[in-house]
């Protein structure tokens, strides 16, 4: 048995260790809104937080998880520090997804690289394209995902 405790609540799962995050969330806890698309950790669609930071879930066994704060795409608006809110809103304004399937992963890459920065730091475009390297993009989004990322930051300067 594994607790993991997702989006603030524990769940005990009855998995192997080894399996990865992404399908306890999807298969054990019925959270679709994490993604699978390559299951090699480089298309950034699997994107989850542990402990606030960006990790893919489809190589993060839950074994190495136990004890540890994870947050999905189903909950990362619901923060206090208002950053996840400001992402969605910003995702909205400038109609970033197109396909949309990897935009879970976006917008947990962008959140947790908002969340890092000092506050009121505004990042470059260069900082952007940089943080959010990682996520592809299959629909080529990247203007439009840089300009979202770039009014977040505004929001909540």
């Amino acid at each position: 048995m594994t607790t993991l405790q997702v989006n603030g609540r524990n769940h005990t799962l009855d998995v192997d260790p080894g399996t990865p995050v992404l399908w306890a969330l999807r298969d054990n806890l019925g959270m679709t809104g994490t993604k699978f698309g390559c299951g090699a950790a480089l298309c950034g669609a699997c994107t989850v937080h542990l402990d606030g930071q960006a990790i893919r879930s489809c190589i993060t066994p839950v074994g190495s998880v136990e004890g540890r704060a994870i947050t999905t795409i189903e909950a990362v608006a619901q923060g206090e520090d208002r950053v996840g809110r400001a992402v969605h809103e910003a995702w909205v304004k400038h109609d970033v997804a197109q396909c949309g399937y990897c935009q879970s992963g976006q917008i947990m890459s962008a959140t947790a690289f908002l969340k890092s920065l000092p506050k009121g730091q505004r990042p470059s475009a260069a900082d952007i394209d940089a943080a959010m390297a990682g996520n592809v993009c299959r629909c080529g989004t990247y203007e439009r995902i840089r300009a979202a990322v770039a009014e977040a930051a505004r929001a909540i300067a």
